[in-house]
């Protein structure tokens, strides 16, 4: 698979990762043994970045993780995030007490001395302008906690906020075919920090998997049918924000854009690796979905034509309803 090198953490890493959310909760229940086996089909197929946090299903997702590193170790990154388990969840609660205590729970969740990574989990805003809180986890890798820290970000403001501390090694960034904002400024900025941009909601929630329509249900669990309103938390985390309807339509247009012998999902996978990030992290719920997904790290790269296209679909259907908002 291909790979790539990210300068802040001195080493490269898979340009398809594994998403660990879905092993958590808050989508349909993927029981243990099938998490495993989507973490090692994975694996198998090249992956070695593996993104997780303290509260997907309130550890459960680090702890299928944990297993898996059990036998699966060699190799293998693994990127946690903390600050979420915070209520209420305000500024305040970013403390380095706090981090540690986080970030001790999930080293035991995840049965490793040192954390590889680990992210800020979507903070309030001022945090990422506070230099107290790059300091604190400092003092969290020179305490041997961890052996690296980045963000995970709601808007690209805070993105280029959290790029001016020169130890940020990564910044998490909604980036897909529906969500185009971060191409405009934050890329080029983490590239030239020698930060790695990791790509969540590479799907848009499967909506860019072209195999929803009007008449999909969701189980009541799964935040695809909770927080379409954005009520439980950020809505740009649900369909990246875009209204389903719209979604819907846009996705067609899509696929009728897909190459012969791909999916859908794999072109639009295939097109966040040709604009620039270091890694994408889809998630999956069956085994088959990783291996089909870490497939798109070595598809061609996609023409003009294509990219032109998904443009146009972007700039006609969806930039409206998203680009000012992050």
């Amino acid at each position: 698979m291909r790979s790539s090198f990210v300068p802040r953490l001195g080493r490269e890493i898979s340009l398809i990762g594994q998403g660990c959310w879905q092993l958590g909760a808050d989508w349909h229940h993927v029981g243990e043994d099938t998490a495993q086996a989507i973490l090692e089909a994975a694996a198998d197929a090249g992956v070695t970045f593996f993104d997780t946090a303290d509260v997907y299903g309130d550890g459960r997702s680090e702890k299928a993780v944990g297993e898996f590193l059990r036998s699966h170790g060699d190799g293998v990154f693994v990127a946690t995030k903390m600050g979420r388990r915070a209520d209420p969840h305000v500024a305040e609660a970013y403390t380095l007490d706090n981090y540690r205590r986080w970030t001790d729970r999930s080293r035991e969740n995840l049965g490793v001395e040192t954390l590889d990574l680990v992210q800020l989990h979507c903070p309030p805003t001022e945090v990422f302008g506070d230099p107290r809180t790059y300091d604190d986890l400092r003092t969290l890798k020179e305490e041997g906690r961890i052996a690296a820290f980045g963000v995970s970000v709601e808007t690209c403001a805070e993105a280029l906020d959290a790029l001016r501390d020169p130890d940020v090694a990564t910044v998490q960034i909604i980036l897909n075919v529906f969500r185009r904002k971060p191409l405009e400024q934050v890329v080029a900025a983490a590239h030239e920090a020698g930060a790695g941009i990791i790509a969540r909601v590479p799907l848009a929630s499967g909506l860019l998997s072209g195999k929803y329509d009007e008449h999909t249900a969701f189980a009541p669990e799964d935040h695809r049918n909770w927080n379409r309103d954005g009520s439980k938390m950020n809505i740009g985390e649900t369909f990246s924000g875009v209204p389903y309807e719209v979604g819907v339509e846009a996705a067609r247009e899509v696929a009728a854009l897909t190459p012969e012998g791909w999916s859908t999902a794999q072109l639009a996978l295939a097109w966040i690796g040709a604009v620039g990030a270091a890694t994408i992290i889809p998630g999956a719920s069956r085994p088959d979905q990783a291996r089909d997904n870490a497939a798109a790290a070595d598809m061609p790269t996609l023409d003009d034509a294509t990219m032109a296209a998904l443009a146009g679909i972007y700039n006609d259907r969806i930039r409206e309803h998203v680009h000012a908002r992050w």
